[in-house]
C-alpha cells in the first residue's frame, strides 16, 4: 500500500471510537457521522507527517469540531440534525403521529449511549458535556482535555465533576424506597410499551389519576383521568409511544422520560404508594421541562 492507503486503513481503524465519541457528544448519529467525516478531511489535508500520536490527534480534533456543533447549537437553540422527531409531540400522548426518527438510527444511538444519559446530557453545558464525555466516557486524562476545551487542566477537571454530579443527580428517597418506587415505575414502562392491559391494572392502584399539561394532549381532551380503567385503557394508547420512554430520576424520585432520539419531548412524573402507581402527571410545558432535575437512574 501507498502512503495514503496507509493512512486511511490506520483511519478507518479508529472510526468506530471517534464515532462513538461523536454521539455521545452530539446526541446524534447523523451529526456524529459528520463530525467523523470532517476529521478525515482534516487529516488528509495534514498528512501523516504530521501527526505523531494518531489516536490522540483524531480525538483531538473531532471532539473540537464537536464543541463547535454545541456551542453553535446552543447559541441557536437548535434540535440536533436527523434524530428529532417533528414537532406533533400533542399526539405522542395519544399514540399518533410523531413519526419520522429512522428505527435503526434511533436504535443505534439509544443502545450505544443509552436514552436517558442522551437526556441528561443534552442538559450540560457544550465545555461540560465534552469533559465528562472524554474523561468518564473514554478516560482521556485532563492534561488532554484541557486545551480542546480551552481551560487549565483543573478547571477542566471541574466542568467533568460539576457534569458528573448534574447526570447522578441526588435521590429524594433513602435506598429501599428508592428501589421499590423505581420497581414499580419499570413495571408501569413495560406495561405501557407493551399496550398489556392486565399488567397495566396490576400495577395502578384504584383511584389513580393522570394528569397532563395542555400540550401534552389533543385538543379537546381531559386533562384529568380517573380509575384505573380509564386510566390504563388511556395508557395503552399512549404506549404506543412508551418505547421512546426510559426510567429517569425526576426531581429525586423515578419517573420516565420520553425522548425520541434523546431529545426530551415528555415527563412522566409518577407517583407511587403501596406498590403501585397512585398517578402520574404527563409534563410537556418546555418551562416546566426545564425546570425539571433531571438524572440517570444507576444501574
Amino acid at each position: 500500500m501507498d502512503r495514503d492507503e496507509v493512512l486511511a486503513a490506520r483511519f478507518e481503524a479508529e472510526r468506530g471510537r471517534l464515532r462513538a465519541v461523536a454521539q455521545r457528544m452530539l446526541g446524534s448519529t447523523g451529526e456524529a457521522e459528520e463530525a467523523v467525516q470532517e476529521a478525515w478531511l482534516r487529516l488528509d489535508r495534514a498528512g501523516p507527517d504530521e501527526v505523531d500520536n494518531l489516536p490522540g490527534w483524531l480525538t483531538t480534533v473531532v471532539s473540537r469540531i464537536c464543541l463547535d456543533v454545541l456551542r453553535a447549537r446552543a447559541v441557536r437553540r437548535e434540535e440536533p440534525a436527523g434524530d428529532a422527531l417533528p414537532d406533533g409531540l400533542p399526539a405522542l400522548a395519544a399514540g399518533a403521529g410523531a413519526e419520522g426518527a429512522d428505527p435503526e438510527r434511533e436504535a443505534l444511538l439509544v443502545d450505544s449511549v443509552g436514552r436517558a444519559l442522551l437526556v441528561v446530557l443534552d442538559r450540560l453545558g457544550p465545555a461540560e458535556r465534552v469533559a465528562f464525555v472524554l474523561h468518564d466516557g473514554f478516560a482521556v486524562p485532563f492534561e488532554q482535555i484541557a486545551p480542546i476545551v480551552g481551560r487549565s487542566p483543573v478547571a477542566a477537571k471541574k466542568l467533568a465533576s460539576r457534569a458528573r454530579q448534574r447526570v447522578r443527580g441526588a435521590a429524594a428517597l433513602p435506598p429501599e424506597r428508592l428501589a421499590g418506587h423505581r420497581r414499580v415505575v419499570e413495571a408501569f414502562l413495560s406495561a405501557a410499551r407493551g399496550g398489556d392491559l392486565a399488567a397495566l391494572l396490576a400495577v395502578l392502584a384504584p383511584d389513580v389519576v393522570r394528569r397532563a399539561d395542555p400540550a401534552a394532549l389533543p385538543a379537546g381532551r381531559s386533562l384529568v383521568a380517573r380509575g384505573a380503567e380509564t386510566v390504563a385503557r388511556e395508557t395503552t394508547v399512549f404506549g404506543r409511544r412508551a418505547r421512546f420512554g426510559a426510567v429517569a430520576l425526576v426531581d429525586g424520585v423515578p419517573g420516565i422520560v420520553i425522548a425520541p432520539g434523546g431529545r426530551l419531548r415528555l415527563v412522566l412524573r409518577v407517583a407511587v404508594a403501596d406498590g403501585r402507581v397512585a398517578g402520574y402527571e404527563v409534563v410537556a410545558d418546555p418551562a416546566r421541562l426545564a425546570a425539571l432535575e433531571l438524572a440517570v437512574l444507576p444501574e
